[in-house]
C-alpha cells in the first residue's frame, strides 16, 4: 500500500532530527484543535471562579483576558519551535535542540512537574466533587474509576482518544451555552440585582495591577494545556504547521469562552466579598440564574470534564514526554516501549496511571498545594521555551526575522516572568526542591552514563 506523499514528508522531518517514525500519524488539524480545547476545558472557570474573582477584586474577566494575551505569545513560540522540530517531547525537545542538552533536560524536568501532577490534580478535584454528591462511595473508588477509564482509552490509541474528545467537548459546550443563555436572561430580568456593567473587565475604583496579576497567576491554570498539542507532533497528519495553528486557535477560542462565562457570572453576583464558599461560588451563581437543576448540571459537568476529558488528554501528553525523554536515554528505557498493536507509548501511560494514584493519595487534602506545584512547573518551562526561540533562531540560525524570533518571544518571556513572580511562596518552594532534584539527577546522568548524549546540530 502506497504511503501518502504528505505523510512521507512528515516522516522525513522526524527522520531528519535523528529519530525513527514509530507513532501512528492519524490526527487532523481539527483533532488537534479539539484536543487543545478538551485539555484546557471550556468550562474550567467553573471550578476556580471564586478564587479568581476574589483575587482580582471582581475583575475576573480582566484576569482571564490578560492570561490569554500572555499565553498567546507563548503559543507563538510553541508554533515556531514545533515547525523547526516536529517531534514529540514539547518544550523538552525544543530547549534541548534550541539551546543544548542540559538545558533541554531541565526544561523537560520542569514541564514534568506540570504534566505528571496535572492528571492527579484533575482526578482529585473530580473525585472530590462526586464524593460530595454521593458520599457513600469512597474517594478512592472514584479515583480508581477515573484513572482506569483514561488509562485503557489512552493505551487503545490516540484515535480513540480523539473520538472521545469530540463527544466530550460538544457536551461541555452545550452546558456552557445553557449557562450563558440562562445567565443573560437572569441579568436582563435583574435577578439578584444584576445589571450590565464593564466592571468585571475594568473597575477603576478597585484596580491594582499587582492584585490583578496575582489573580492571573491563578487563572492561568485554566489555560495550561494548549502546549500539550505539541506533544502530538509525530501523530499529526498535517505535520508541524497543523500543530502550530491548532495551538494558537485553541487558545483564542477557549480564552474567549473563559471571558464570556466569567463576565456573565460576575454580573449575576457582583459582590465577590460575600461568597459563602469561594470554592463553590460558581455553582451558587448557577443556582441563582437557573435554579437547582443548573447548579447540579454545572457540578456534574465540571467533575466529568476534569476527571475524564481533561485528565484523558493530560495523561496522553505526559506519556509522550516520558516516551521522548526515555528514547533519548534520559529516563529508564522501558518508558519508550510502543504497543505492538495500538502503536501507543503504553509503558509510560501505565506508569502515569500509577503515579497519579500515588499522588492523589498523598495530596488528597492538599489540592491548593498540588495546583501551585503545577503552575510553577508550567510557567518555568515556558520561560525556557521563549529563550529557546531566541537562541535557536537568532544565534544559531542567524535569522533576520527579529519580530517573530526576538521581539515576540521577549514579550512572552516578560509576561510569563511577571506572572511567575506573583506565584505564591509555597509553589516556589516546592518547585525549587523539584528543580534541585532534577539538577542532581542530571549530574548523575553525566557522571555515570557518558553515552547518553545526543548528536545534535549546533
Amino acid at each position: 500500500m502506497a504511503v501518502p506523499e504528505k505523510s512521507t514528508s512528515n516522516n522525513a522531518q522526524v527522520s531528519s532530527t535523528g529519530y525513527k517514525q514509530e507513532l501512528k500519524r492519524s490526527l487532523t488539524f481539527w483533532d488537534l484543535l479539539i484536543y487543545g480545547l478538551v485539555f484546557m476545558v471550556p468550562i474550567a472557570p467553573f471550578g476556580i471562579y471564586g478564587s479568581v474573582a476574589q483575587g482580582s477584586n471582581g475583575m475576573v474577566a480582566l484576569a482571564y483576558l490578560i492570561g490569554m494575551v500572555g499565553m498567546i505569545f507563548t503559543a507563538l513560540s510553541y508554533a515556531r519551535m514545533s515547525e523547526a522540530f516536529p517531534i514529540a517531547g514539547s518544550v523538552y525537545s525544543y530547549a534541548q535542540r534550541g539551546i543544548n542538552e542540559s538545558v533541554g533536560f531541565i526544561a523537560g524536568w520542569l514541564i514534568l512537574l506540570d504534566y505528571i501532577f496535572v492528571p492527579a490534580l484533575l482526578y482529585l478535584v473530580s473525585a472530590a466533587a462526586l464524593h460530595d454528591i454521593v458520599p457513600e462511595i469512597p474517594l478512592l473508588v472514584w479515583l480508581v474509576i477515573f484513572i482506569g477509564i483514561n488509562t485503557v482509552v489512552n493505551v487503545v490509541g490516540i484515535e480513540f482518544t480523539a473520538k472521545a474528545n469530540k463527544i466530550i467537548v460538544v457536551l461541555e459546550l452545550i452546558v456552557l451555552a445553557v449557562f450563558v443563555v440562562t445567565g443573560i436572561v437572569a441579568i436582563v430580568q435583574g435577578v439578584n440585582g444584576a445589571e450590565f456593567t464593564f466592571k468585571p473587565l475594568y473597575d477603576a475604583d478597585n484596580f491594582s495591577m499587582s492584585v490583578v496579576m496575582g489573580a492571573v497567576s491563578i487563572a492561568v491554570l485554566s489555560f495550561l494545556g494548549f502546549d500539550a498539542i505539541s506533544t502530538l507532533a509525530e501523530e499529526s497528519k498535517g505535520g508541524s504547521k497543523a500543530v502550530g495553528r491548532a495551538i494558537i486557535f485553541s487558545l483564542l477560542v477557549v480564552g474567549l469562552l473563559f471571558i464570556i462565562q466569567t463576565w456573565v457570572a460576575a454580573l449575576i453576583w457582583p459582590d465577590y466579598t460575600t461568597f459563602e464558599n469561594a470554592d463553590v461560588a460558581f455553582y451558587q451563581i448557577a443556582e441563582i440564574a437557573g435554579g437547582t437543576w443548573l447548579k447540579w448540571t454545572t457540578i456534574l459537568a465540571t467533575a466529568l470534564a476534569w476527571g475524564i476529558a481533561d485528565a484523558l488528554v493530560a495523561q496522553a501528553a505526559i506519556s509522550r514526554i516520558l516516551y521522548s525523554m526515555a528514547r533519548d536515554r534520559k529516563l529508564p528505557k522501558f518508558l519508550s516501549k510502543i504497543h505492538p498493536k495500538f502503536k501507543t507509548p503504553y509503558a509510560s501511560t501505565l506508569v502515569v496511571a500509577v503515579i497519579s494514584l500515588i499522588v492523589t493519595a498523598f495530596f488528597s487534602s492538599k489540592i491548593n498545594s498540588l495546583a501551585s506545584v503545577v503552575n510553577f512547573g508550567a510557567l518555568s518551562a515556558f520561560l525556557f521555551l521563549h529563550a529557546s526561540v531566541v537562541i535557536y533562531f537568532i544565534r544559531k540560525q542567524k535569522s533576520k526575522d527579529y519580530v517573530r524570533h526576538l521581539v515576540l518571544p521577549l514579550i512572552g518571556f516578560a509576561v510569563i516572568g511577571y506572572v511567575w513572580i506573583n506565584l505564591d511562596p509555597l509553589s516556589k518552594k516546592l518547585g525549587f526542591i523539584w528543580l534541585a532534584i532534577g539538577i542532581v539527577y542530571l549530574i548523575l546522568l553525566k557522571v555515570f552514563k557518558k553515552d547518553t548524549s545526543l548528536d545534535l546540530e549546533e
